[in-house]
């Protein structure tokens, strides 16, 4: 055998013999929930290539065909497996377009929160006394504030200043904002607590010995062993973020009805429930719901295979 497959092999072992796979492996509904994840954010990421239409092209929107039935109902057509909306878009396609504006819009302000939650809360747990007490209070009024409030209140402003049209275009950063904005605290505490515990370890005390300035020893040395916590509450807070997007589309606070998203499609289908075109509201609703609780279950999974005091061996 030669270096090069010595080495490729060596790394293989590795790889295969690591601590998450291992733990992967014991778990089959970890095994689940990450396929279908994976199959989730594939189809998502290929929406322009396996959607049998696209919903944006008014080209391939036929009036006519509005609300037909999925393929295992009479009536049906077999260019639109899922069925139809009442503008006569297919359903499938409009699913797999607004996974990918909610699936933006969560990772977007998940990325945002903790970018923001992540420096202010290693801020205030490093330095202490008054910046820590400031950016605490400044946390707790911002949680007095509910996600809803403030999508009202942003949305006002923003609808007020430069018109409706406006935030129609630029829908999916205005709820980037208004998500990522109204959850940062939760990662900033988190953070502070974290590093609340890591200040007052040797290692740090050895950096300031060594003359290293504050920033280095925050952000090079305490922030790294921080991140744990961090990559967990990531996991639970996207799929608070997407169903938030869905909450505030279907109150008429988020994405239009004629911008696909999971919740804006979940809301146009609802006037019609009762009418029995309930494929509208009810696909993309378990679409959603599996969605989050695929996200929800890899999270716990995340924070049990990271927190080694939850099992043994």
């Amino acid at each position: 055998m030669s270096l090069e497959t010595r080495s490729s092999a060596t790394v293989w072992r590795r790889f295969r013999g690591s601590y998450f796979l291992y733990r992967l492996q014991r778990n089959r509904r970890a095994q689940v929930c990450l396929t279908l994840f994976v199959l989730i954010m594939a189809s998502v990421l290929l929406t322009p290539w396996i959607a049998p239409s696209n919903p944006y092209d008014l080209a391939q929107i036929n009036l006519l065909d509005s609300e037909l039935p999925p393929f295992w109902i009479a009536g049906s057509e077999p260019a639109h497996l899922l069925g139809t909306d009442v503008q006569g878009r297919d359903l499938l396609s409009s699913i797999l377009y607004g996974a990918r504006v909610s699936v933006a819009i969560g990772f977007g302000a998940v990325l945002l929160q903790s970018v923001l939650g992540t420096a202010l809360g290693l801020l205030a747990g490093y330095r202490g006394g008054l910046v820590d007490a400031l950016l605490m209070r400044l946390a707790d009024i911002q949680l007095s504030f509910s996600t809803l409030m403030m999508a009202i209140i942003i949305g006002a402003v923003v609808k007020a200043a430069f018109g409706g049209a406006f935030y129609g275009d630029y829908g999916v950063v205005i709820l980037i904002l208004i998500i990522g904005l109204s959850e940062w605290p939760q990662y900033a505490r988190t953070v502070r607590a974290s590093v609340l515990a890591e200040k007052q370890k040797d290692y740090v005390d050895a950096a300031r010995v060594l003359g290293f300035p504050s920033y280095r020893i925050m952000w090079r040395h305490i922030l790294p062993n921080t991140l744990s916590p961090i990559f967990v509450l990531s996991t639970i807070q996207v799929a608070n973020a997407i169903m938030a997007e869905a909450a505030l589309s279907f109150l008429g606070l988020g994405m239009p009805e004629t911008e696909p998203s999971l919740g804006s499609l979940i809301k146009s289908g609802f006037d019609y429930l009762q009418s029995g075109s309930w494929w509208i509201t009810l696909l993309p609703g378990l679409f959603l719901v599996t969605l989050v609780l695929v996200i929800n279950l890899l999270g716990d999974w995340l924070r049990d295979t990271m927190n080694p005091r939850l099992h043994k061996g």
